[in-house]
């Protein structure tokens, strides 16, 4: 029994095309969201309490000018939702946080670092190399200086980890590269049961579904830097999950409407 709970929290908005990013082209003609037409999808942070340190998986998006300018047209950050705002709604300051788990170093994912100073910062070694040394296609995500801008995770001190490793009791990183050369994801044990934070590794619920017309076991999304990973990836996390429920996806677009209900998930 564990008494971690996570409480998602919604940096921001993010505007995309379903049909470029959450649905691979194979299978535009089975799915009926793939849509060209620009939708927004939330951004979410995961906060996780009751272990021995407070926990971040993620830190969310920029600000509105920055997301709109270097990235993704018309995304959003509305006045209150910048992770150290949604934080001290909860009366938690960013010097409480003592461990983040950046599940991958896009701009969308890992904002404001800076703000956290007591906290162990993890990610990937081969996402953090690739951040720092990014192929031209890749700049804007990680806001590489080539575009005269300075990136978001400059000065930060990382901890770098590879494999599966415990981060804190009940919380561990799990490898889950194809979305981004060194993406994780974060596993976590409730009393609930356990639950897996994906971050781009899944997109949406419907990537976790199968297609038997095209004999696939998956609804591969359209977003990746290696297919076989990225495949692969998406099954080992259905794999550890009781129901795809428990897989929390940082662009969800149902867990807005779940997280009106319950804000808090994992209680037994």
């Amino acid at each position: 029994m564990t008494n971690l709970t996570i409480r998602p929290l919604n940096t921001g908005f993010v505007t995309t095309v379903p049909a470029e990013y959450l649905y691979h082209h194979s299978v535009h003609p089975y799915v009926e969201g793939a849509t060209r037409d620009r939708i927004e999808i939330p951004d979410f942070a995961f906060l996780i309490e009751g272990g021995e340190h407070l926990a971040l998986i993620d830190t969310g998006m920029s600000w509105t000018e920055r997301a709109s300018k270097y990235h993704h047209p018309g995304s959003r950050q509305p006045a209150g939702m910048a992770i150290h705002e949604q934080l001290a709604a909860l009366d938690i300051q960013c010097e409480d946080i003592g461990v983040i788990a950046i599940t991958h170093l896009h701009w969308d994912h890992s904002y404001y670092l800076e703000k956290f100073a007591n906290a162990t910062i993890y990610v990937h070694e081969r996402e953090l190399a690739f951040a720092q040394d990014p192929i031209p296609m890749y700049y804007k995500s990680y806001e590489n200086a080539a575009l005269g801008i300075t990136p978001h995770f400059h000065g930060v001190n990382f901890t770098t980890i590879s494999g599966e490793r415990e981060l804190i009791p009940g919380v561990r990183a799990l490898e889950t590269p194809g979305h981004s050369p060194g993406h994780i994801s974060i596993e976590v044990d409730t009393a609930a049961g356990n639950f897996v934070c994906s971050g781009d590794s899944i997109f949406c619920p419907e990537n976790l579904e199968p297609i038997p017309d095209l004999k696939y076991d998956i609804t591969p999304p359209g977003r990746y830097v290696d297919a076989i990973g990225m495949w692969r990836s998406i099954v080992a996390q259905r794999d550890r999950v009781a129901d795809p429920s428990y897989i929390l996806g940082a662009h969800d677009l149902p867990l807005l409407e779940r997280i009106r209900e319950t804000p808090v998930l994992g209680l037994p």
